[in-house]
C-alpha cells in the first residue's frame, strides 16, 4: 500500500528551510526586491527573518510565494 503524497509544494517544508533555499538561490538583495520587508534589507539574517515573518502573515504568503515561483523556474 502506498502512501498519498502532496502536490503541495509547500508540504513538509519549514519556514527557515524555505529562507535559507531563497537566500542560497537568489540572495537577500533579490528577496528584498521582491518582497519589501526591513529584515530583508537592513542587517539580514535567517533568525530575524523567522521571527518577523512568524508573526506577519501577508509577508510570510509572499516569501512563501516567491519559493514556490523559484521552485517552477528551477525545474
Amino acid at each position: 500500500m502506498s502512501t498519498p503524497t502532496s502536490k503541495d509544494p509547500l508540504h513538509g517544508v519549514t519556514l527557515e528551510a524555505i529562507l535559507v533555499y531563497l537566500v542560497e538561490n537568489l540572495g537577500w538583495g533579490a528577496m528584498a526586491e521582491e518582497v519589501r520587508v526591513r529584515c530583508f534589507e537592513y542587517d539580514p539574517s535567517i533568525q530575524s527573518s523567522l521571527k518577523f515573518l512568524r508573526r506577519t502573515p501577508w509577508a510570510r504568503a509572499k516569501v512563501e510565494q516567491l519559493y514556490v515561483r523559484c521552485l517552477r523556474q528551477r525545474g
